[in-house]
């Protein structure tokens, strides 16, 4: 009779410990994310065949930011802000004698430079496709200008011609087309002086904000990266006061620029970044490796990295700066962040805006984990209203 009950009891468990398995099974696969907070983001673009995110992401910045003040209908130019910044650093190139990062790249105060003291220009003003395709492919002009340049700098005369500039602007008006004075737009006349004080941004409401130890905190220094060519500065913050600005500024509804590394093993190219603890998910025994059935390697790898319970690094300060230091934390790419999310596990992600594409599973959004934003975040350009007040006081902002 006992034998019989017991028997009973197992045989009715059976069900209830299935059900169990299979929602342990179901949470620790593929990611499902629930919105949890999301402000409004203008559409994704395609900076294709350039090295030209830094101003995609700085245009879609100010372009959400646009949309923030209840201004719709925006779609800023990001070949004029190449254009003058290639002008720009070109002139800075010459006078360091050559001593200068002449590369493709750039940075978030690059866009910021180019509207207070240039202006701003719609993308149908200036498409700076004048070569013969429908996307962008700047290889060709990024080695000419290098070219042109390199023989401007090894004039064995002392005194420069006063031919260089009109000729290296000259490539610059065959490639992109020659920077507008003026255009109409929705009916009316503009410069880019005037169209951008229309918009209605104030370029001294943005600051950069980074976290590294090397400089105090609280201050002000120029990250020492090389498309930091104009050697603008960035407040520098501990790393939990960096993501309590990250977090509050999307839940009072603002969304900044994001420089990150994106070299991570973790971040993939289909709309997910993790900060993978490799080490964690093929230890002997581990919860991970039992479920996964196996150890982690290059074939499998991403498989792996997309299940809701992979493991992370918990970054720390240290984790930062040793990563900045030896090189393996580098200035990547630039992207926006609009929102936040959960999986199904709880786990915090951050909503990402790219400039690849309607591209990978979510269509040009990227979910990245909240210990990928604090692990790999190289600086963020936001509008300094979105500084908790208590933070914006150590950093001397009104």
């Amino acid at each position: 009779m006992k034998k019989g009950l017991v028997l009973g009891l197992m045989l009715s468990a059976l069900p209830m410990m299935a059900q169990e398995n299979a929602a342990k099974k179901d949470a620790n696969e593929k990611n499902v994310f629930t919105v949890v907070k999301e402000v409004g983001r203008t559409s994704i673009k395609d900076q294709a065949n350039s090295g030209t995110c830094w101003s995609y992401s700085g245009q879609g910045f100010f372009e959400e930011e646009l949309l923030r003040i209840g201004k719709k209908g925006y779609d800023l130019s990001e070949m004029f802000v190449v254009d003058h910044s290639y002008r720009d650093k070109a002139r800075k190139y010459v006078r360091l004698d050559g001593h200068l990062n002449f590369e493709q790249g750039g940075s978030f105060y690059d866009v910021l430079y180019v509207l207070k003291h240039y202006g701003a220009v719609p993308r149908s003003a200036m498409m700076g496709l004048n070569y013969g395709t429908t996307k962008n492919q700047h290889n060709e002009l990024a080695e000419v200008l290098k070219a042109y340049l390199a023989a401007v700098v090894k004039n064995p005369n002392k005194k420069l011609s006063t031919a260089w500039q009109a000729g290296f602007d000259a490539i610059l008006d065959a490639y992109l087309g020659k920077l507008p004075e003026t255009f109409r737009y929705n009916g009316k006349e503009y410069t880019p002086k005037t169209y951008a004080k229309e918009l209605g941004l104030n370029p001294d409401d943005y600051v950069s904000l980074t976290s590294y130890t090397h400089h105090p905190f609280y201050e002000k220094f120029a990250i020492e990266v090389p498309d930091n060519w104009r050697w603008s500065e960035s407040y520098n913050l501990p790393i939990d006061e960096l993501m309590e600005v990250m977090s509050k500024a999307i839940d009072n509804g603002y969304s900044f620029a994001w420089g990150a590394d994106v070299t991570e093993q973790g971040f993939t190219r289909d709309g997910l970044g993790v900060l993978v603890d490799l080490e964690e998910m093929n230890h002997a025994g581990s919860d991970f490796a039992r479920w996964f059935g196996g150890t982690v390697n290059r074939f499998n790898l991403q498989k792996a990295v997309h299940r809701a319970d992979v493991p992370e690094i918990n970054p720390t300060q240290e984790y930062r700066q040793e990563g900045y230091d030896n090189k393996t934390l580098t200035d990547d790419h630039g992207m926006t962040i609009f929102g936040k999310a959960v999986n199904q596990n709880g786990r915090k992600f951050y909503m990402v805006k790219n400039s690849w594409g309607e591209t990978g599973d979510y269509k040009g959004i990227w979910y990245v984990s909240e210990n990928y934003v604090k692990g790999r975040t190289m600086n963020i350009l936001i509008n300094k209203n979105a500084i908790p007040k208590d933070i914006a006081k150590k950093l001397g902002l009104k």
